[in-house]
């Protein structure tokens, strides 16, 4: 059987209908053109009687006058065709009874249709637009016709236009409870200093120990954070107070605050009443300078003790830091050391190559320079040191008193057998307080000791902005707005001029540290040293004690030298190269005032740089900067011997090239 559709003809009078609605749509089209013509007239009438009353000689500018289309030119003028061809014959009709206000087939009552206002051209256009927007949904005068000042779209037609440029707010990020309210210390080191006796924490041969260094205060970091690093290992090398496991430690403070002591006098106290040499404390530093320095300081607090330190940097062959770990005897080997200060790297090779050398004794992991240590997560140093220190089920000592396991649920079941729990400390001056970094360390119920404001919020791009980062309260900070040909003239002012003995100057690459130290050679008056990879680390440790000495007035660095390192009498930071980023900023200038010294800090703009690196240091919260103007005439004594030295550089560099290629 098959099925069949029968579409119906529209009756006469559903046509009479819709033909009714097409002529009202077009009677109102008109008279919105007639009228945005009658405005943009009243418009053009003052501007045309100024200038009829200008000069004879100036040309009246004419209206333009709408180009029109030619018939079937555009869809548009199709579809008005096509709607003209279906009203037929009775399109004057219909229009006729429009004019007179008849009723259609749908009554007075009914809605009127859709009205639709397209301009003829593009000056009528804005004018139409313009009286749509006076009119916006009119109410009908009796018989369905529009009143006379009706010329708009429905009420419920969207008004484009009217944009205005606004900054979306910012969105303040929901911190976990350890973030938002740390602990609170002061940063003064010059006022709130508290006396050693005042901590009694501490025992009484490291407070003789400590005077005997001509230390008698502690700074206020290190009195907060010593005591609540000895209280979790009261307990001894075992679980905390409870049988609960302590929590991990977050130190954030500015650099020069004591940061080091705060953790070598408690890990030292806690180590002392050890029977057995193991490895019980490890000290991971991004730097081998740095370890070299921290490694110096916990010498001088265990000479006199049964503690061994020893220091895995890579400085040194792989055999040698194996003989200084472990030593091989009839039964196995026996371990060396108790505190190991490290690189991440050379650590992960011990680990991996050295036969003997085990973490299943760990009590405490020191993080220093945490932040930088957090970005070099890529190496997966973490997860090897903490399974290092965790051993599998059965693991190498199986009938030992003490089985280490990854740590737990807290039940009464795990709490019957002891467990010596493995402690983070985490130190920095730039600590990220983005907590999705920080996941990355697996802290255990950490506690945060920080000398800024509570409750702010992570950064974006590294980072790692929104006041969070402090500086000492001896540093002044200056800018210098220079070209880029005169900076070298102006470190040079800075150094002779002012008269500053002991200068570390900050560039942001290896290439730049060398030439501007060749420069500064070839320039006379200076005596200049270079401070980058181009050295061997012996080297650079002989370069670093010169400088400390007063051998050397100048001292040319990459950012090598601005993590931790501990250079006394620092007089002045020049930023020759702009840091591009805060925290690198804040490590570089931390190099001077440490200790509740002053120190000054200068830095070299561009003029291009001058704008964002403010802006950079005023939404996180630093010092102001204050504008430092070098003068042209001051530096003018200066250029015959510049103009010299460049010659001479320029021939350094030439003969350097050669010895490459050679």
């Amino acid at each position: 059987m098959a099925l069949f559709h029968v579409a119906r003809y529209a009756g006469p009078e559903a046509a009479a209908a819709e033909a009714e609605a097409g002529g009202r749509a077009r009677a109102l089209l008109e008279r919105l053109q007639r009228r945005a013509r009658e405005r943009q007239q009243l418009q053009e009438e003052p501007g045309e009687a100024a200038q009829a009353a200008g000069p004879a000689g100036r040309r009246r500018r004419r209206p333009r006058r709408a180009r029109r289309r030619p018939s079937g030119g555009t869809p548009g003028s199709k579809r008005r065709k096509a709607d003209d061809e279906d009203a037929g014959a009775g399109g004057p009709a219909r229009r006729g009874a429009a004019r007179r206000g008849d009723p259609g087939p749908h009554g007075a009552d009914a809605p009127p249709p859709p009205r639709f206002c397209p301009a003829e051209s593009s000056e009528e256009a804005p004018a139409a637009s313009c009286g749509a927007a006076e009119a916006v949904g009119p109410t009908e005068a009796p018989g369905g016709r529009p009143p006379d000042g009706a010329c708009g779209p429905p009420a419920q037609s969207l008004l484009l236009g009217d944009f205005k440029r606004t900054r979306a707010p910012k969105v303040q990020p929901f911190l976990p409870a350890w973030l938002a309210e740390p602990s609170c210390v002061s940063r003064n080191v010059t006022e709130d200093l508290v006396p050693i006796e005042d901590v009694p924490e501490v025992h009484p041969d490291l407070q003789r120990r400590l005077r005997a260094h001509g230390i008698t205060s502690f700074f206020p970091v290190q009195a907060a954070v010593i005591p609540a690093v000895l209280d979790s290992a009261a307990g001894g090398f075992l679980v905390g107070r409870g049988g609960y496991r302590p929590s991990d430690l977050c130190v954030s403070a500015p650099t020069g605050s004591g940061k080091t002591l705060a953790f070598v006098i408690p890990v030292v106290q806690a180590l002392l009443q050890r029977a057995v040499c193991r490895v019980r404390a490890l000290v991971v530093l991004p730097t081998k300078e740095l370890a070299q320095q921290v490694s110096k300081v916990f010498n001088l607090y265990t000479d006199a003790t049964p503690l061994r330190v020893a220091l895995v940097t890579g400085q040194k062959s792989l055999a040698k830091e194996q003989e200084s770990l472990v030593q091989k005897t009839a039964d196995g080997f026996r371990c060396l050391a108790d505190i190991v200060v490290a690189t991440p790297g050379r650590l992960v090779d011990h680990i991996d190559q050295t036969p003997g050398f085990s973490l299943w004794h760990l009590r405490f992991l020191v993080v220093d320079e945490a932040d930088r240590m957090i970005d070099s997560m890529h190496q997966s140093w973490l997860p090897r040191v903490v399974a290092a220190a965790f051993p599998g089920e059965g693991g190498p000592e199986p009938f030992a008193l003490l089985q280490r396991r990854q740590p737990q649920v807290v039940t009464a079941a795990s709490t019957c057998c002891p467990q010596m729990p493995l402690q983070k400390l985490l130190f920095s001056a730039t600590l990220t307080q983005n907590p999705e970094k920080l996941q990355q360390l697996g802290l255990y119920q950490p506690r945060l000791f920080s000398t800024g404001l509570a409750g702010r919020g992570p950064s974006d791009a590294d980072g790692d902005s929104g006041g969070k980062y402090t500086f000492p309260t001896g540093l002044t900070h200056h800018y210098v707005p220079c070209r880029l040909r005169s900076k070298p003239l102006v470190v040079l002012h800075l150094i002779l001029d002012l008269n500053f003995s002991r200068v570390l100057c900050f560039t942001n690459s290896r290439e730049n540290s060398h030439r501007l130290f060749l420069l500064v050679q070839a320039f006379g008056g200076v005596t200049v040293a270079e401070f980058s990879s181009r050295h061997s680390p012996g080297r650079r440790k002989m370069i670093l004690k010169q400088f400390e000495q007063g051998k050397i007035q100048l001292l040319i660095s990459t950012d090598a030298t601005a993590r931790g390192i501990d250079v006394r009498a620092v007089q002045l930071v020049v930023n020759y190269d702009a840091p591009q980023y805060l925290r690198t900023y804040v490590h570089r200038a931390g190099r001077t005032a440490r200790a509740g010294n002053t120190g000054q800090a200068f830095t070299l703009l561009l003029r291009v740089q001058e704008k964002r690196f403010l802006r950079m240091l005023a939404e996180a919260g630093a010092p102001a900067l204050q504008r430092h103007e070098v003068p042209a005439e001051l530096l003018q004594p200066l250029l015959p011997r510049y103009e010299a030295a460049l010659s001479e550089l320029e021939s350094a560099v030439k003969e350097e090239q050669r010895q490459k290629e050679a």
